[in-house]
């Protein structure tokens, strides 16, 4: 007859589980960095924690979660104020103890309780926690993660609106010319993201802050580097030419200086470039209410206009980009034409 003298261990509850990561993550803070072997072991705790919070939302691979449990362990950590420590603990964690954090965060976030995104709420009472994420960007280790829990957020609308209208937006300017490919890759994923999502906050944060933002973005299109250029025009014609934006486009192809960044973009060495330059810069041409300056611009290089237009796309591009060539060319020829330009 065998005797255990061991008892297995019973599985946590989801309101012990959101204590023991909160009480783990807190165990960091009194340890000192001299105390090598004691960090190491509440780094374990932490990182062990971690583990069970995500078997709980996610499962094991064999066991599917209990959905009970999910909203359980939702709600604690809600109550427990364990997200903001998420957030502020991320720089220290390792890298598959972030990776873990990230998915339970993406569970979570969107998880309803009665009804009630309960993480919704609290990143909406926390949202100086939104700025973190972003001012993240800034360190490259724990930039993807961070850019991973930010888009996560901006699919819901009150997020999204807080990181557009918030000072910290305009770090995307910089954070997607960054050195590091990886890091301004994801945050320009982010950048396109924030205004593509929700056009009704999109189109508002473009009205009350248009020239701000035009005259940042055209330092991206202008930029030196070719990804950022091609990036950035693609996504220019992704937001511009939405219905909820036309007011925006409207007033964008009534400016002489954003004519001139086109005209610029349609002689760029990359034939990627050119092409997507040509998309935005023939909606300047057909408007039928063509300012006076944008008129005079157009018939002042018409020639020049006409010839690059003429090789644009040779042997590459369908029937239809080439029926709208000829009709922006035809426009061209015509408003150079006109004889009131120069009185």
């Amino acid at each position: 007859m065998s005797f255990s003298f061991f008892k297995a261990s019973r599985p946590k509850t989801p309101s012990e589980l959101a204590k023991a990561v909160k009480d783990s993550f807190n165990a960091l803070d009194s340890i000192t960095v001299a105390e090598v072997k004691a960090l190491d072991k509440a780094m374990e705790e932490v990182e062990k924690n971690i583990v069970a919070m995500k078997v709980m939302l996610a499962g094991d691979g064999e066991v599917e979660p209990n959905l009970d449990q999910v909203a359980q362990l939702t709600l604690e950590v809600c109550n427990e104020d364990v997200i903001a420590l998420f957030i502020h603990k991320l720089p220290i964690l390792g890298w598959e103890a972030r990776k873990n954090l990230v998915h339970c965060w993406s569970i979570m976030l969107k998880q309803k309780v009665d009804s009630t995104v309960c993480c919704a709420q609290y990143m909406e009472k926390h949202l100086e926690l939104l700025d973190f994420l972003v001012v993240c960007y800034d360190n490259k280790e724990i930039a993807l993660h961070c850019g991973g829990m930010l888009r996560e957020c901006i699919k819901l609308p009150s997020l999204a609106k807080y990181i557009l209208e918030s000072p910290s937006f305009e770090l995307f300017f910089k954070f997607v010319e960054l050195p590091n490919f990886d890091v301004a890759s994801d945050a320009f994923s982010t950048f396109k993201d924030l205004l593509t999502k929700h056009e009704s906050a999109v189109s508002q944060y473009l009205s009350d802050n248009y020239n701000e933002f035009f005259e940042q973005y055209e330092k991206l299109l202008t930029s030196p580097n070719y990804v950022t250029r091609r990036q950035s025009l693609k996504l220019l014609s992704e937001f511009l030419l939405e219905p909820p934006n036309s007011h925006i486009m409207k007033r964008y192809i009534a400016e002489v200086s954003h004519l001139k960044v086109m005209m610029n973009l349609l002689k760029d060495s990359s034939k990627n470039i050119q092409i997507s330059a040509f998309h935005i810069f023939k909606v300047f041409v057909a408007n039928p209410n063509k300012p006076r300056g944008i008129k005079l611009i157009l018939a002042k290089n018409h020639e020049r206009l006409l010839a690059l237009l003429n090789n644009l796309g040779k042997g590459g591009e369908d029937d239809q980009f080439e029926e709208e060539k000829e009709l922006i060319m035809k426009e061209i020829e015509k408003v150079s034409r006109l004889a009131n330009l120069e009185s």
